[in-house]
């Protein structure tokens, strides 16, 4: 049985692990969740804090986080470069950047995220989005100052941790706020990553196309199919 992915659309942070998938090449298939009236009791089966990304593994098994469903992910890219050993120092900065990603880069949007899902008062809602402008701006000069003059986040090739950095990093212009480009090291990652064929096919896929993709991908399943193939709940 091959892995179900549970997107959300639009914009969710299952594209990095979308991207994953596509950059391991195993077999794998997808299910197109609509946020937030996808977010169903027949899908709190497979998530219960009803969130996207969560992974279906071969084993009928749910799994729901980016940081778990990417590392379940490396966990068979290793011979890719895709992920490492535990214990290697490789390993230890893959999830070191991981959590970066997910504690401080991710989190950074979350009062703009809020301002989306709930209606506030005129006030609040500037000091808001305020706080969350600076806490993007915050997020995007550490970045500037970690990259240096690595071609990827971890160096020298590409990692998990760019797949989920390419997913999130498209909420500024989302949210219209910070201009990239005074960040040049992190406009240049993301340039990068813009023009990969993963990253093509993911975007493609979150709008409803059918793209060809590298040869993994195996099609859509509905959320009823894959509660049929459900072994093991979140």
């Amino acid at each position: 049985m091959s892995p179900i992915l549970f997107y959300g659309v639009p914009s969710g942070c299952s594209f990095g692990a979308l991207v994953a998938l596509e950059w391991l090449g195993r077999p794998y298939r997808l299910c197109r969740i609509a946020m937030p009236e996808g977010f169903t009791e027949a899908f709190r089966r497979i998530n219960p804090v009803l969130e996207t990304p969560a992974l279906l593994t071969a084993e009928g098994a749910a799994l729901s986080e980016s940081v778990a469903i990417l590392n379940h992910i490396a966990a068979s890219g290793i011979d890719r470069g895709l992920g490492f050993a535990q214990g290697t120092r490789d390993f230890d900065r893959l999830n070191r950047m991981l959590a970066w990603l997910n504690t401080t880069f991710f989190n950074a949007f979350a009062p703009l995220w809020h301002l989306v899902d709930h209606a506030l008062p005129e006030a609040d809602e500037a000091a808001l989005r305020g706080y969350g402008r600076d806490q993007v701006a915050l997020a995007h000069a550490q970045l500037e100052a970690m990259l240096g003059e690595r071609e990827w986040l971890l160096g020298d090739r590409r990692s998990l941790a760019d797949a989920y950095f390419a997913g999130i990093a498209r909420w500024t212009k989302y949210h219209d706020v910070v201009d990239r480009k005074d960040h040049p090291r992190v406009q240049r990652l993301f340039d990068r990553l813009q023009a990969d064929p993963a990253v093509v096919f993911a975007h493609a896929i979150e709008r409803g196309e059918s793209p060809a993709g590298g040869g993994g991908f195996l099609g859509h399943v509905t959320l009823e199919q894959a509660l049929g193939e459900l072994r093991v709940e979140a």
